[in-house]
Formats: C-alpha cells, structure tokens, sequence
C-alpha cells in the first residue's frame, strides 16, 4: 500500500581479519588499514546510506561500494543482491563496528518507500542530518553537512527531483541520471536540515503523484 515501508534485507557478510596484501592494494587501502568488513544487501541506495553511518560510528573507511546490474530481482546469486560494500579499517574490531553500524541503519532506520497500492512503484526520499566522510566525499560537502538523498525510477525521479528542488533552498550536488545500474535515478541535493527534509517530503509527493496518474497530461 501506498506509504509502506520496504524493509532491506542484509544477505551477507564476513570480516577478513588481516586480508591479503595484494587484495588492500586493489582497493585502495591505506598504510595500516589490514581488515576489511564486506557486505552485500537486496537494495543498494539504503545500503550507500548505510555505509555513511558506519563512518560515523567507527573507525572505518569505505573502500568499495558498487550496485549490481538490474537490481535484486534480477540478481545472479542468492547472495550477490543488489548491492556490495567493502569497509576498511586498522583492526577487526574497527571493522566489526562499522558492519554493526551499517546493520542497524539498514533495518531501523533509511528505507524505500511504496507510492502506490500495489507497491509496484517505490522510492527513497531520506534525510541525512549529518554526513560520514563517505556521503561527503561523493556530494563534494563537508563532513557533517545535511543531505537529501533522493531515489525513484526514471521519470517519477526526474519530477521529484524539480519538486524538491523547487520547494526547498537545496543544491543539486550529484545527479543519478537514468538509468542507473538498478534502472532507477536521483540525486543528491544539500542544504540545511529543515530545508533537506522539505525537498524529501516534496521529493515523495510528486513521486507519489505521478504513480497515482502516470498519464494526467
């Protein structure tokens, strides 16, 4: 129904404790940083949030975040998902800390959205209050500055996004252009608190809008 929450589901995860030399360098890791927690999940933009917060919550860095073509329904695997994220961090208990962070945000705090009865079309319209050093680095904003993070498919995406940038003194700082690798677009738009939650709320009402009548005009 319209307005319920579509839950994330986490369906792997495992720490390398002191992984191999070779795989550190490929992904970029800095001197010192020898553990790694990864994880994949059944939705990918609830999943990038997530990371931010375990930033936030431990002594880790995002190393590696990709989304899998054409989303969870369309998986490969059982456990390939729709999304993967590498965490890295000095110790394993850095590194434990980070994937608890993220776990918890996934189940109780950002999720997708259902716009119509039938729960066909969904989207993320979720504030951010205070960015990690991950989200900061991909906004190109300071750590600690407000976001709204704003996901639909392609076109109820593209006339969320005019709504929220309308209603709101928000900045465009990264645009999804469709489509993504999960076929959907977005974007993210930075501003104060209040003005991030009015382009939120305005983001999922035009998207609802459009779902209620896809062909108005």
């Amino acid at each position: 129904m319209t307005g319920d929450r579509i839950p994330t589901k986490l369906l792997a995860r495992r720490i390398l404790p002191n992984a191999d030399p070779a795989l550190l360098r490929q992904l970029g890791c800095r001197e010192g940083e020898r553990s790694l927690g990864i994880f994949t999940t059944d939705c990918d933009d609830v999943s990038y949030a997530a990371l931010d917060e375990a930033t936030k919550k431990a002594a880790v860095r995002v190393v590696y975040a990709r989304s899998m073509y054409a989303g969870a329904g369309n998986a490969s695997t059982r456990l390939a998902g729709e999304f993967i994220g590498i965490l890295a961090g000095a110790e394993p208990e850095q590194v434990r800390a980070g994937l608890e962070a993220a776990a918890d945000y996934l189940e109780n705090d950002a999720a997708f959205y259902s716009a119509d009865e039938q729960n066909s079309v969904v989207y993320f319209a979720h504030c951010i209050a205070r960015t990690g050093s991950y989200l900061s680095e991909q906004a190109k904003v300071p750590e600690g500055a407000a976001l709204a993070y704003l996901i639909a498919p392609p076109l109820e995406a593209t006339v969320g996004l005019d709504a929220a940038l309308k209603a709101a003194d928000v900045e465009l700082r990264v645009f999804y252009g469709p489509p993504s690798e999960t076929n959907f677009a977005g974007g993210l738009l930075t501003g104060d608190q209040a003005a991030c939650r009015a382009a939120c709320e305005a983001f999922a009402r035009a998207v609802c809008g459009v779902a209620a009548q896809p062909l108005c005009c």
